[in-house]
């Protein structure tokens, strides 16, 4: 009986999504509208995502326009911004909010850098549990009589091989996120 691996491979997908994700919110100097995706507002006593509450575009390459649809939100959807924590300076004036990104230093870029090897190491810690979970789901059919001995072997150098193949996969989207960050 060969071992299933459909869940781990899902696991693995959700892992390299999240870190695709968590890139997305390391900004790198340039506007972007999917670095606010993460903001969430309170609006009306919910906390609901930016992009339901306003429009959201991109005025030059180092500033996005944010314009609400109910002007009442402009100072809740300023604290959101602020709140976040993403590194930028905001602006109201009376079309809406004003997202500005500085420009990146070397020193700041490095920071970017080091915040981005720790998400990956993050993503890489979350595959490891799961391999864990694999590898001792394996031992436990075994000890139980649905797996032989020559089973979980061949089992085994298979689940490897999807190990190498996502890990390398976390690997490319850093080196992505790298030169992006440091050009």
């Amino acid at each position: 009986m060969s071992y299933n691996f459909s869940n781990f491979l899902n696991k693995s997908k959700s892992i390299e999504i999240w870190l695709q994700n968590e890139y997305q919110n390391i900004r790198t100097g340039r506007a972007s509208t999917a670095f606010l995706d993460q903001v969430r507002v309170e609006s009306y006593g919910e906390m609901v995502p930016l992009s339901n509450v306003a429009s959201i575009g991109i005025e030059d390459a180092k500033c996005i326009r944010v314009s609400p649809w109910d002007g009442s939100l402009i100072k809740a959807i300023e604290k959101a911004v602020i709140a976040a924590d993403l590194g930028v300076s905001t602006s109201v004036d009376e079309k809406g909010l004003r997202i500005i990104f500085p420009d990146l230093t070397g020193e700041r870029r490095l920071q970017l850098i080091k915040q981005a090897k720790e998400k990956l190491e993050d993503s890489r810690v979350s595959l490891r549990q799961e391999r864990n979970s694999v590898n001792d789901d394996m031992n436990t059919q075994k000890k139980d009589g649905l797996m032989s001995e020559d089973d979980v072997t061949r089992a085994k150098k298979e689940f490897d091989k999807h190990i190498e193949t996502t890990m390398g996969q976390l690997d490319i989207l850093f080196a992505k996120k790298e030169k992006e960050i440091t050009n």
